[in-house]
């Protein structure tokens, strides 16, 4: 049987170390990674391989060759282009076309048994069988389910935390018969896990997975190639190290010199004809390349040290990566994280500190401190999003250095001479930074309409009406005056796509901003009337017939924000009478509490109840969401307002879908089959409610947390839209929120959070799927499990934080409250 192995790869998340080679020839210990796959491919008898190449493709034939000195016989299939990871072996197709064989990545670690999963494949009669392996953190690879007798069920590619369903995770390993070729157009980008393997199940193609019990580690970040190495020094991946252990955890390669006055604390590894004076201290998990001259006095502790290299006397080297043939002077240190790329110097006392990246040939000067301040590595972030956009704390992790690299990262992703709107709340902090960002886009030679201070619902109406490619608005973090969040529309105004994020976080982490000629320096302008604007298309989208006639009084709570600025030109047109709370922009106070929150409506509801008003709404301090407050001046919460909402819009329609997240009560159902609509359900993802808002057929979509979407006039959350809907069909049906409430269906629906480790939500939410049994589950976000008497319970990971959630639903608290307690239960003891 052959082999392919791809090797087409840039490995951009590992620069600088790949800036000037191929991540196939990264070394882990001292041995590129494609030479250890193409090493266990030898000891499972596949000799007959196709390496497919792309970037940098010479520098890989060259170095392997025709496979002579590995006992191999080598060949090589080049992409023009990048054709994805199918197109790529279709484009090697010609000399795989009459027998099965096996796919492999170039790029990853493993020792797994390639010839029992050759075994289970002509066993199984597949005609795809794909390596699985169980791992702590899914996000980044393909999560697949198999049956028990190893057929695949379902799978889905890159996963966000609500999305996973199992820990179970694509290799990309694969044994394949010939006739899989046939399902790949040839000369066309396509990938296997996107592409081939989502309608070969949908055509019920025979597709197995072989759940290796293996080590496999894909080598795609710098933290991951440091562990891959630890791993294979600790005796983890069953694999040749070479050289001789000359004590228990300390290798010596050939020709080495190592000064018996050197102390060394293995597990490490020092390289052929490498050189440790005395007085060196080498600690756990160093590894020195070739010709590496370590000098007296120097201390490396996980450090990966490329061939050739000089480490000067008195340098400290902790837990980074220098590139081959750099010189490293006296005094100098390299701290955790940093990564130091091909023929640098960095001269004597110079401080590179954590995260730092390096790229080839530069010198530090001596003495120079190197701090470029990567917040969100230090942070220990798993991602640059959360799930309210970019957030931290002022002047702490969100600066002005950041938000212009952040606009700079932004612009990069856009094609030069479009617009983008800005804008932000009232706080001082918002606008220091909306400054920084708008000289970013425009060294980016990107275009600005600065809306300046706004709501965010203008924000978002303004870009999507515009010629403008999307947005970047700035605000307080809700509850938190400390905070701050970087919020980043897309061409309708909605926020980032889950794949724009990821493409935006690339060239962020790559660091590779794209800068304007003199001449495409790009214009800052100021719009005129855009509110007027607003509060025009506004009046004339959204139904207000009845409203004049009605008479009605309403109370309106603006708490000191941005909905303040548009109100009153509102209100004016709009023929209700009206009395006002915090009307003014209040920089001082950008933000308001949960405490504070509660007081403000108790005091918007006796304000209601004294004047007899119909109801009251406080926004949010962007406009963006909205909280009621009966006629009796009592709070209506915001899961009841959803309903009370969605009670008057399917009644007034009686036709059409509207869009709900998975974690609402299905009293909403209820409520939507008795007035003739169809519930469509969501992900809690902005961005997913978004899209499915923008469907023709659907008529209203809300959040469950004081969001509402009014599609004939927006697609995404308004509060100011939903305030004139709410009066639109108040006027017109002349009920009160009590009464609309008291109709509806008590709901009894309960949450809990539960600690989880990082490490351990993927074995939980596998685990959960598992002790569902043959219980109805729906995977539209994280994992809900209906009970046989309609019960349900829904899993869902924080995207964000350590935790995960819980919802359950009865019939009545108390069975509510057991089928939470049950699967808390479950979460809990997977997740210790």
């Amino acid at each position: 049987m052959k082999a392919v192995v791809m090797a087409g790869g840039e490995g951009t998340r590992l620069r600088p170390m790949t800036a000037n080679q191929p991540k196939p020839l990264l070394p882990l210990v001292n041995r590129p990674i494609m030479e250890h796959v193409l090493r266990l491919l030898k000891r499972h008898g596949f000799t007959e391989t196709v390496v497919t190449v792309q970037f940098l493709a010479a520098l890989i034939r060259n170095y392997f060759g025709d496979g002579d000195e590995l006992g191999m016989a080598l060949s090589y299939a080049t992409e023009e282009i990048p054709l994805g990871t199918a197109g790529s072996v279709r484009n090697a197709g010609e000399a795989l076309r009459d027998d099965p064989f096996l796919v492999i990545s170039g790029d990853a670690l493993t020792d797994i048994d390639l010839t029992d999963m050759v075994r289970f494949h002509r066993r199984s009669g597949a005609l795809v069988t794909i390596g699985l392996k169980r791992v702590p953190n899914p996000l980044e690879f393909g999560i697949i389910i198999v049956d028990d007798e190893g057929r695949v069920r379902r799978f889905l590619e890159k996963p966000t935390w609500g999305q996973v369903f199992s820990d179970t995770v694509n290799t990309g390993i694969y044994v394949m018969e010939p006739e899989v070729l046939d399902h790949v157009a040839p000369g066309e980008v396509v990938d296997w896990s996107a592409d081939v393997f989502p309608r070969l199940l949908a055509d019920g193609a025979p597709l197995f997975g072989y759940v290796a019990d293996c080590y496999w580690e894909d080598v795609g970040t710098h933290e991951s190639y440091l562990r891959a190495q630890a791993d294979m020094l600790s005796g983890q991946v069953g694999i040749d190290l070479g050289g001789f252990e000359v004590s228990p955890g300390v290798w010596v390669a050939e020709g080495a010199e190592v000064d018996a006055e050197a102390v060394l604390k293995g597990p490490l590894y020092i390289g052929d004809y490498a050189k440790v004076e005395a007085g060196v201290e080498l600690r756990e998990y160093t590894v020195l390349g070739s010709n590496v001259v370590v000098k007296e006095g120097a201390f490396l502790h996980r450090a990966i040290v490329h061939d050739n290299v000089f480490v000067a006397p008195s340098t400290s080297l902790r837990g980074c990566v220098i590139g081959k043939n750099t010189d490293i002077m006296a005094g100098a240190r390299v701290e955790e994280g940093a990564v130091v790329g091909d023929e640098c110097v960095i001269e004597a006392e110079a401080y590179v500190s954590s995260g730092v990246k390096v790229y080839p040939f530069k010198t530090i000067e001596a003495g120079a401190v190197v701090n470029t301040s990567v917040i969100w590595e230090s942070r220990g972030q798993r991602s640059l999003f959360g799930p309210r956009g970019v957030s931290g704390l002022v002047n702490v992790e969100i600066t002005p250095e950041l938000a212009v690299r952040l606009a700079s990262a932004y612009a990069t992703t856009l094609k030069k001479g479009t617009t983008v709107v800005a804008g932000r709340d009232v706080s001082r902090a918002a606008r220091t930074l909306k400054r920084a960002v708008i000289s970013a886009l425009t060294a980016g030679a990107i275009d600005v309409l600065d809306l300046e201070v706004t709501p965010l619902t203008v924000a978002r109406f303004e870009t999507g009406r515009a010629d403008c490619v999307g947005g970047i608005y700035i605000r307080t973090t809700l509850g938190d005056p400390q905070g701050v969040d970087i919020l980043f529309l897309d061409a309708d105004g909605a926020d980032l796509s889950q794949a724009a994020r990821r493409r935006l976080e690339r060239v962020f982490g790559r660091q590779e901003y794209r800068r304007a000629f003199p001449g495409e320096i790009a214009e800052l302008t100021y719009p005129p009337r855009v509110v007027e604007t607003y509060t025009r298309d506004l009046l004339r989208r959204v139904d207000i017939s009845g409203v004049r006639e009605a008479g009605l009084k309403i109370v309106l709570d603006s708490a000191g924000g941005t909905a303040s600025l548009v109100l009153p030109n509102l209100l004016g047109k709009l023929g209700v009478e009206v009395l006002t709370r915090n009307n003014g922009l209040d920089e001082a106070n950008p933000t308001e509490t949960l405490a504070e929150r509660m007081r403000d409506l108790e005091r918007l509801g006796s304000l209601v109840s004294s004047s007899r008003a119909a109801f009251g709404v406080r926004f949010d301090p962007v406009g963006e969401r909205i909280s009621l407050v009966d006629e009796n001046g009592e709070p209506v919460g915001d899961d009841r307002a959803l309903l009370v909402m969605l009670d008057l819009v399917a009644a007034e329609r009686r036709t059409g879908r509207v869009a709900l997240p998975v974690t609402t009560t299905r009293v909403a159902e209820r409520v939507c089959r008795f007035h003739g609509v169809q519930v469509e359900w969501t992900s809690t993802s902005q961005d997913v409610l978004t899209r499915a808002a923008a469907h023709p057929e659907v008529i209203f979509a809300g959040d469950g947390r004081g969001g509402f979407l009014m599609p004939e006039f927006s697609g995404t959350v308004d509060g100011i839209a939903a305030f004139i809907r709410l009066v639109g069909l108040v006027a017109r049906t002349r009920l009160t929120l009590s009464r609309i409430d008291r109709r509806i269906p008590e709901a009894h629906l309960l949450r809990r959070s539960v600690p989880t480790p990082w490490a351990a939500k993927g074995g939980v939410m596998r685990h959960v799927v598992e002790a569902a049994g043959g219980r109805t589950v729906d995977t539209t976000d994280g994992v809900r499990v209906v009970e046989d008497d309609g019960r349900w319970v829904l899993v869902l990971p924080d995207p964000a934080e350590p935790v995960t959630h819980l919802w359950a639903e009865g019939p009545d608290t108390g069975s509510a409250q057991d089928l939470l307690e049950q699967w808390a239960t479950v979460v809990e003891r997977t997740g210790t």
